[in-house]
């Protein structure tokens, strides 16, 4: 039995200033989000972005085709209502960021989480004014309280639309320096995302690629490269 999906019922979409931002309009209707709130987006570019999926739908709407109208949603829906906890949530990543918990070996694994994550954790110390420490093995030893301090303070001043994408960009790479370094253009977008993967990578060198693993990363790393470029448009004119 197939999946009921709803039908188009509009010919035009149109972006139209709103209060607070820039509202999707279907045939001069206001589109409104799940809790029947007014989906408006900060930004024209993002609105556009938004409009441009559900002028792109055919016949039957599908909402997997629809990741700015999902996020813009989310946002809207969830992250607002609850700005605080959803901070907290991502600023606790901090604390056990995937770049801190280096393997004690192999000798060449440890060579290149040092290099390459360490890398990462300078880069957080001059763009971030904090400074994690790396761990051998995986046992727990919390961080700085001052630092993490500092990290979740950066993390609350984000806006609920940012916060929206940045739950993505953390959460998919497993690192809130990671995601911290997306937004602010530290590495190309594809390097930041390997980054997270370098573990998965050095397997896949060693004992050859995995398909259906191959197939799930592929489908986090899209969703990463859209929270990225949600995030962007955010701050586009």
């Amino acid at each position: 039995m197939s999946e009921w999906k709803a039908k188009r019922f509009w010919k035009d979409t149109a972006v139209l200033p709103g209060e607070t931002g820039f509202a999707v309009a279907l045939d001069g209707r206001l589109v409104k989000t799940p809790a029947k709130r007014l989906l408006e987006a900060p930004t024209r570019p993002l609105a556009q972005a938004i409009a441009d999926e559900w002028a792109a739908q055919g016949e039957k709407i599908d909402p997997l085709s629809m990741p700015f109208t999902r996020t813009a949603n989310a946002a809207i829906d969830k992250v607002a209502p609850q700005h605080a906890e959803v901070a907290q949530m991502l600023a606790a990543y901090g604390d056990s960021d995937l770049l801190c918990y280096r393997a004690e070996g192999p000798a060449e694994l440890a060579a290149r989480q040092a290099q390459v994550w360490g890398a990462m954790l300078d880069w957080a110390e001059d763009a971030l004014g904090v400074r994690l420490e790396a761990r051998s093995g995986v046992m727990h030893i919390r961080q700085s309280g001052p630092v993490l301090s500092r990290l979740s303070a950066q993390v609350h001043a984000l806006s609920p639309f940012e916060l929206a994408a940045f739950h993505d960009l953390v959460s998919l790479s497993g690192s809130l320096i990671l995601g911290f370094a997306a937004t602010k253009d530290a590495r190309d977008t594809g390097e930041i995302w390997d980054i997270s993967r370098l573990d998965e990578i050095w397997q896949s060198e060693q004992w050859g690629k995995d398909d259906e693993a191959e197939a799930h990363s592929a489908l986090k790393r899209a969703a990463f490269f859209h929270a990225k470029r949600f995030f962007d448009l955010l701050h586009a004119e």
